[in-house]
């Protein structure tokens, strides 16, 4: 028996999403069949607030319902220190940890030739501009310790070092091939302070 296409349709849209298989999707549809049209509407009501409500920081580029975004506004932050990280969920992670006052620049992924993206795809003119103008002491680079983050890590380090800017990047801390994302508190805590200059 086909399935009528309202739910075919949404078992599609639910499938690509990244970790999500078909199995997956089935069981949230089926989940969100079950549930009141008020959870339902609440649900959509929340999906159109992501696209309306949500905008790029015109400083760090990380995403926010204001721009430029509350860290970049703090007058209690430190504006000498830019943390550059990778995704807008790796500023989530480093916040959990209390232990950082400076500021973001989210470079909007990592440098990986074999899916096409190079440095220009990426936030990294943007990230110079900032150093130029700021009076920025200290670039912190927080990427993950991949492949990937290293490229984009020795990429950045070339672009920086000729500003005379003191660079940073974290302890190791974290082990090779872990995406900062999904790193605990404490681990996140114990390399930002052991992080060394380069």
């Amino acid at each position: 028996m086909a399935l009528p296409d309202s739910i075919q349709n949404l078992i599609a849209q639910f499938n690509k999403l990244p970790g999500i298989g078909q199995k997956t999707a089935e069981r949230f549809v089926f989940y969100l069949l079950k549930q009141p049209k008020s959870e339902i509407d609440e649900f959509v009501k929340s999906l159109n607030g992501l696209k309306n409500n949500i905008k790029i920081c015109s400083e760090c580029f990380d995403f926010s319902e204001t721009s430029p975004c509350s860290i970049c506004r703090n007058s209690q932050r430190d504006k000498s220190i830019i943390c550059a990280v990778a995704q807008g969920p790796d500023v989530i992670a480093l916040e959990k940890t209390s232990e950082y006052n400076g500021v973001y620049h989210v470079l909007n992924g990592l440098i990986n030739q074999i899916e096409g993206i190079g440095p220009e795809k990426l936030r990294v003119k943007e990230l110079i501009n900032r150093l130029k103008k700021n009076g920025v002491k200290e670039v912190i680079l927080a990427l993950d310790a991949t492949m990937e983050g290293e490229t984009t890590a020795m990429y950045l380090i070339k672009e920086i070092k000729p500003l005379n800017i003191k660079i940073t990047r974290l302890a190791r801390g974290l082990p090779m091939g872990s995406d900062i994302e999904y790193a605990d508190e404490i681990t996140l805590s114990s390399a930002l302070k052991g992080r060394r200059e380069i």
